[in-house]
């Protein structure tokens, strides 16, 4: 019996599967891989997007975006980054406005390298969520009405999920981090992977911290801080601030979920204080311009160029970049919009009826469990965000950690940037940290993207920001 021919075949086969093995090993699906996105530089990173069915009898499917690490991202962890809202999407903010590897071009044709980019440090994933959100859909319309409790959920699934479809990543380091009203999404998410953990007999995420940037985290306590901010930065009048005190009472509470509860005497405060603030403040940066009026999408069909730089910064990105996802071209290369949605993509969601009882859910308790399990919690906050402002935040962390009675290990002091103060910070513990990020927006990595990337790279690294330049 000639048993070469044999060996020979049972060989092969055996490298066949090895093979195979090592192509799903080594990269995400073929079918999600981006070729080139339209007037994008080359780069040595693979990009991935496409959709993942959270819910098949419903039809509902989130879209998602994904950036491999510039470098060595075989060894890197996962950052999962969400913007808030709720219902603004995660893709054209965070990942095309703010962190991710390309900005959009000025002209909105094309793309330009974000050389701030987290994906230096880290694997990147980014997710429009909930459904109605940017690309993200479902087929049943009564999906739209949705909440916190809901977006979590689906989230947990959608994570399940993505994991399986790359399992190359699912033992890695995974972070949470996002923005605004991720200061629900986030901390609600890692509670629910936390409790999938505790059940789970064969795959656990391997969470290791969350971040979030002017999140809000308690309904009162934030809104009582935007009006002290509008004053003490000169937006508002004495006479304003001193009826607001009197008059609004930003305190009440019905069964542990903040209400803003304004009488008609505030109300009609408020109304003036939008009179004295202006039309041309962007409350989400005080000391940026904005972007000018004009017809901006005609110029950029004709392919001119709309920028408007302000410190440093182009007012007018948000403009190119919805010019840009509405192209056909990017939106194939993409894999976007595959059942052809009835309206163009925006960055905030239009068809979305979001639960307004659930922004006065607190946050802390949320958070002071997810500590307790021994997971990292950053927040930071730039520091000319009126909107969800540094004083805000700083005093719900300070709350936190009196409530975890946590003392402080690390005293208020400037951190460093390239010998510069980046801004303020103080830590609680070994798990609690509070920083604010000097110049920046609300937004911060989209108006301080250098000092942001320094934040998220110590932040990935388990140290305190330097205090030393």
């Amino acid at each position: 019996m000639d048993v070469q021919p044999k060996l020979q075949r049972w060989l092969c086969l055996v490298m066949y599967i090895l093979f195979g093995i090592a192509v799903q090993i080594s990269g995400g699906p073929a079918e999600d891989l981006i070729d080139r996105l339209p007037g994008q530089p080359k780069v040595n990173f693979k990009q991935y997007a496409g959709y993942i069915t959270v819910d098949e009898h419903a039809g509902r499917a989130l879209f998602y975006y994904f950036a491999e690490a510039e470098d060595d991202s075989d060894s890197k962890p996962v950052a999962l980054w969400l913007n808030g809202g709720p219902g603004c999407s995660s893709v054209g903010g965070g990942a095309f406005t703010e962190l991710g590897p390309f900005y959009p071009r000025d002209d909105g044709h094309g793309l330009r390298k974000n050389l701030q980019s987290w994906n230096k440090v880290s694997n990147l994933l980014f997710v429009e969520s909930p459904a109605g959100v940017g690309w993200s859909y479902s087929n049943t319309t009564s999906d739209y009405t949705c909440g916190d409790e809901s977006t979590a959920r689906n989230m947990l699934v959608f994570l399940s999920k993505w994991f399986k479809r790359f399992p190359e990543y699912a033992s890695r380091d995974l972070f949470l981090t996002g923005e605004s009203y991720a200061g629900h999404y986030i901390p609600q998410l890692a509670n629910k992977l936390l409790n999938y953990n505790k059940v789970a007999k064969r795959y656990k995420f391997n969470l290791k911290g969350i971040s979030i940037g002017n999140p809000l985290l308690s309904l009162n306590v934030d809104t009582a801080a935007s009006y002290e901010f509008l004053w003490s930065h000169g937006l508002i009048s004495d006479e304003s601030n001193i009826a607001i005190l009197k008059s609004c009472k930003f305190d009440k509470r019905i069964k542990n979920v903040d209400v803003i509860d304004i009488s008609k005497e505030c109300d009609d405060i408020l109304k003036q204080v939008e009179q004295e603030i202006g039309d041309y403040v962007n409350e989400y940066d005080v000391i940026l311009d904005v972007c000018p009026p004009s017809l901006i999408e005609q110029e950029l069909r004709l392919r001119k160029k709309v920028s408007h730089m302000s410190l440093g910064v182009d007012v007018c990105m948000t403009s190119e970049r919805q010019f840009y996802f509405n192209l056909p071209n990017v939106q194939k290369a993409l894999h976007a919009n595959r059942t052809n949605l009835p309206y163009d993509w925006s960055m905030c969601s239009n068809v979305l009826n979001y639960s307004g009882y659930d922004e006065g859910i607190d946050i802390l308790p949320v958070l002071k469990d997810i500590i307790q399990q021994g997971i990292r919690v950053w927040i930071f906050s730039g520091d000319q965000d009126s909107v969800v402002p540094l004083m805000g935040s700083r005093t719900n962390v300070r709350n936190l950690a009196n409530d975890l009675k946590m003392s402080v290990k690390v005293p208020y002091r400037a951190w460093y940037h390239e010998g510069q103060v980046a801004g303020w910070t103080t830590v609680y513990g070994d798990l609690l940290t509070f920083a604010t990020v000097r110049g920046a927006s609300h937004m911060v990595p989209y108006s301080q993207p250098a000092r942001a990337l320094h934040l998220f790279r110590t932040f990935l690294s388990g140290k305190d920001l330097p205090d030393q330049q």
